[in-house]
């Protein structure tokens, strides 16, 4: 009998960076089935492999099967990848040093980071290396199906969407993640008290986010009648403005897109809301 030689495996690196391009997210050490990438659905993102540097591919290859976590409809069990730490859920975090800093400096919450550029997975494993923080996993995909999917009701202690993109061009509009059936894929899945905080440099997506987690009766505005800067009277907010954002909690830092966006003249809105 002849032996068969076995079959070289590619690194994690390799494999993310030979995704095929008709997919509409990234391929990862594992895939989604072909079934749940052919769905005929708006999605919000666009597929965004890029070049990875060196260090990025690096890390990729030493740290993501400790941190790695393929979209791919399988159901999680949070408890057991967290080790009991309560859950948010982040979506888009691009090059992850947000992430990373929020990370290091609450180690007591679990953070699930979802996006589908690879670099970004490449460029947060090495600062997680740096850091040594153990308390964030990376998911590599479509996060609507890692929502439907994967992730069981009243699992999450928080949802985080930072400066997402705001598909500027009307006939774009319908892309924008915050949306009333997005809002009735993740409500499900957060816990009684989960934080959900949103932020954005785009004055109309602001105002789109608002008045989508406005309309749930299942969301509580923790501000209101802030206008970014703290609680006001009805009375104080000046003529024309659309109070109900929240100052930027300490606990977000300033991000890269955040300090572009301020140096065009843009304003950050952040929103801060509760499931009931």
């Amino acid at each position: 009998m002849t032996a068969t030689a076995p079959i070289p495996q590619q690194s994690p690196s390799a494999r993310m960076s030979a995704a095929p391009a008709a997919y509409p997210a990234p391929m990862y050490p594992h895939k989604a089935t072909e079934a749940q990438h052919r769905e005929r659905r708006i999605r919000s993102f666009q597929p965004r492999r890029g070049r990875m540097t060196n260090a990025q591919a690096g890390a990729l290859d030493r740290s993501w099967e400790r941190y790695g976590i393929p979209i791919d409809g399988s159901p999680l069990d949070l408890a057991e990848l967290f080790g009991g730490l309560p859950v948010t859920l982040e979506i888009g975090f691009g090059m992850g040093e947000t992430t990373a800093a929020m990370a290091a400096a609450d180690p007591s919450t679990g953070i699930l980071a979802a996006d589908v550029h690879t670099p970004g997975h490449g460029n947060l494993l090495g600062m997680l290396e740096r850091d040594g923080s153990q308390n964030v996993r990376l998911a590599a995909g479509d996060a609507v199906i890692l929502l439907r999917d994967m992730l069981p009701d009243a699992s999450l202690a928080g949802l985080r969407v930072y400066f997402a993109d705001p598909w500027p061009k009307p006939k774009h509009h319908k892309r924008r993640l915050i949306q009333p059936a997005f809002l009735d894929l993740v409500l499900p899945r957060l816990a009684p008290g989960a934080l959900v905080h949103c932020a954005t440099d785009w004055e109309h997506y602001a105002e789109q986010m608002l008045a989508v987690l406005s309309a749930s009766p299942e969301l509580e505005n923790l501000h209101p009648e802030g206008d970014g800067t703290g609680w006001l009277e009805p009375a104080d907010h000046p003529e024309g403005s659309v109070p109900g954002y929240a100052p930027r909690p300490d606990w977000r830092p300033v991000t890269k897109f955040e300090r572009a966006g301020i140096a065009k003249g843009h304003v950050v809105h952040d929103l801060l809301f509760r499931r009931r």
